[in-house]
């Protein structure tokens, strides 16, 4: 199994998100906290205290987390922009997107009367192409995976009016990535408060989380490695077998591009890991997994089961946790991860089914 751990990151520290970004979000009038559902049953399969799964799948009136970051970033740009007290000009926000996060930055576009203009790399469902098109965002449809589409939008946005909202990073183009960062700690603190409604004083013992480029991740551990004293959860990455950036830069000790293949998981089908993101994970993740197309689809049964719509993309947290406890080895995997007969567990679903119209797109 695709697998990866290392002892000593539970230790790591880091400087927190800002207070003010869960303030802002807490002003948008469409916000509310996403639901937190336990799930018993695999408490039991998994030999596990309790088992939660963070439910994404309607976030500020969207189909995926990701408008929590957007959001957030586009509220600093514009802020920047209008900092002397003169009239906004006109900006177009320009991204590249396996689906969500374009979709994100074309409503957010559209709330605020900007324009957007969103790159589309090849495999993504035709639906989730006219889910942007229908935020009223010009679409450019690229004939090349992630990363190009990528290349294209920033090319694009090099225009005077127009500015790149990528939630991404890599060497001189870092700052609103890490805005968009940033705003995904509000799903964190949000996680947090609702545990503690349901018993859970000291928060987890672990969290499972899908990677692509790893920003979620990065504010994942972020948040629980900036808590100066007290309980440490350990820290899963999971990634697409098509698409394994993450895990087999934790593998190397440095940060590497894989070629990617075409995976259910598209929103993960990323090659390279953020630049901003790489030093958080290599020291702040516990362990790494890579899961199978069916794996991840097996997921999302169990989930829709219980009562939560979750996506390949999403789903893809349950898929990786339940690799790392079965099979062989299951015991050391275990032992790396900490986890005993009262653990508490949770699992970020960051997508619904709604934001995958069929196996061929995802949340990226």
């Amino acid at each position: 199994m695709p697998w990866f751990a290392r002892s000593g990151a539970r230790a790591c520290r880091c400087q927190p998100a800002p207070a003010e970004v869960r303030a802002f979000h807490l002003s948008l009038p469409d916000y509310a906290p996403t639901p937190l559902t336990e799930l018993p049953s695999l408490a039991d399969a998994w030999g596990v205290g309790r088992v939660f799964v963070k439910d994404e799948s309607c976030r500020l009136g969207l189909p995926a987390f990701k408008a929590l970051g957007v959001s957030w970033a586009i509220h600093r740009v514009l802020a920047e922009r209008t900092a002397d007290g003169g009239e906004p000009a006109p900006l177009t926000l320009v991204t590249a997107t396996d689906g969500n996060h374009g979709r994100a930055v074309a409503r957010t576009a559209r709330r605020l009367g900007r324009e957007a203009h969103v790159f589309v790399p090849q495999g993504v469902h035709p639906r989730a192409v006219a889910a942007i098109v229908a935020e009223q965002a010009k679409v450019t449809e690229v004939p090349g995976p992630y990363d190009e589409a990528v290349r294209r939008a920033a090319e694009a946005a090099a225009a005077p009016d127009a500015v790149l909202v990528q939630d991404t990073a890599w060497p001189g183009y870092e700052r609103i990535p890490r805005w968009i960062v940033e705003g995904y700690s509000t799903l964190c603190a949000e996680t947090d408060e609702q545990l503690r409604t349901r018993g859970v004083a000291d928060g987890p013992d672990l969290v499972s989380v899908p990677v692509g480029v790893g920003s979620l991740a990065q504010a994942v551990v972020t948040h629980y490695r900036s808590r100066p004293s007290g309980h440490a959860p350990a820290l899963l990455s999971v990634e697409p077998e098509a698409a394994p950036c993450v895990l087999e830069s934790l593998t190397l000790g440095a940060p590497v591009s894989v070629p990617t293949g075409r995976t259910t998981m598209a929103g993960l089908n990323c090659g390279t890991p953020s630049t901003i993101a790489w030093p958080r994970l290599r020291d702040g993740l516990d362990a790494a997994v890579a899961v199978a197309d069916a794996d991840s689809s097996d997921a999302a049964g169990v989930l829709a089961a219980a009562g939560v719509s979750s996506g390949p993309c999403g789903a893809a947290s349950l898929a990786g946790l339940r690799a790392a406890l079965t099979g062989a080895g299951a015991g050391e995997r275990r032992r790396a991860l900490g986890l005993g007969p009262s653990s508490v567990v949770v699992l970020l679903s960051t997508e619904g089914t709604a934001a995958n119209p069929h196996a061929g797109a995802g949340h990226g």
